[in-house]
């Protein structure tokens, strides 16, 4: 499909904020190009101050799109290929990947706590032992290499030290071998912890306090809260060019079934919504 003039505008303007373009975008702004000049609008926010660098603003979205509970591939792609552009290394993404794939740790960090009230609840436990020597280093190991301690790893200490002992070298690997410094590594955990994919609050208050303890700003964190919330797009991402293509087969090409022009279409007074003014990348 040719594009209007206003199309041209908006896809120009994405290109320049966004540093990208594909079929989805492309999909979204034959079908509803207003919608589309709105999510980059939301998408812009963070691209257009300089609170974090633009190569930790990737990692953001890397942690977001490859979290176990997301895996949303072309976004991975899409990141990893910008954090590159924006001078990552293989091993700062690497440990990106690494930091994200802790995730699954959480079916401990939720289950153990309900295991231990079934088991009190059925009188199988009075509540908890003391610490026997090994589970007192396996305690000390993390807390040092990790810097800090949260009961909910008491649970799992107390019933698995064998799972507690392999997971601790686990997520270690990126704090005792990483690249990354502390304050990006907390950042990451932040990322897929609030992800509406995850939404895990414990841990995303516990990172958010580690993050501040080793400098992280207020602001630095509502940087990382604002991209991983622009997470829903990937519903549109992904129906609108289904959508696109089941009307190209249903009755010809997209633009002519919905009528382009009606959709990039005046206001109810007849004016013409404003492009996104602001800065990009």
């Amino acid at each position: 499909m040719t594009l209007t003039t206003r199309q041209q505008e908006i896809k120009d303007e994405f290109v320049r904020v966004r540093g990208t373009w594909g079929e989805a975008w492309e999909s979204m702004l034959r079908l509803d190009p207003g919608f589309l000049e709105s999510y980059l609008r939301l998408s812009a926010v963070p691209w257009n101050r300089d609170r974090l660098p633009p190569k930790v603003k990737e990692f953001v979205y890397i942690a977001m799109d490859a979290a176990a509970t997301h895996l949303y591939t072309p976004g991975i792609r899409q990141h990893v290929r910008a954090a590159l552009g924006y001078g990552a290394s293989a091993e700062e993404i690497m440990e990106v990947l690494q930091l994200t794939a802790t995730l699954g740790i959480h079916a401990c960090n939720i289950g153990v706590p309900l295991l231990l009230e079934v088991l009190e609840e059925e009188g199988l436990r009075d509540g908890p032992e003391p610490l026997d020597e090994r589970r007192e280093e396996l305690k000390a190991g993390f807390t040092r290499r990790r810097g800090y301690w949260h009961s909910f790893w008491d649970g799992l200490l107390e019933l698995d030290p064998d799972l507690f002992e392999a997971y601790l070298d686990f997520s270690g690997v990126p704090w005792t071998t990483g690249v990354l410094e502390p304050k990006v590594k907390e950042l990451i955990y932040i990322a897929f912890d609030a992800s509406a994919t995850h939404l895990y609050e414990p841990g995303l208050k516990l990172h958010m306090r580690n993050a501040i303890g080793l400098g992280a700003t207020a602001e630095e964190i509502m940087e990382v809260l604002a991209i991983v919330s622009v997470i829903g797009i990937h519903t549109v991402t992904e129906g609108a060019p289904i959508l696109d293509e089941e009307l190209r087969r249903a009755g010809g090409p997209s633009g002519d079934v919905l009528n382009a022009d009606a959709l990039i279409g005046d206001g109810p007074n007849g004016e013409s919504g404003g492009l996104m003014g602001g800065g990009g990348r």
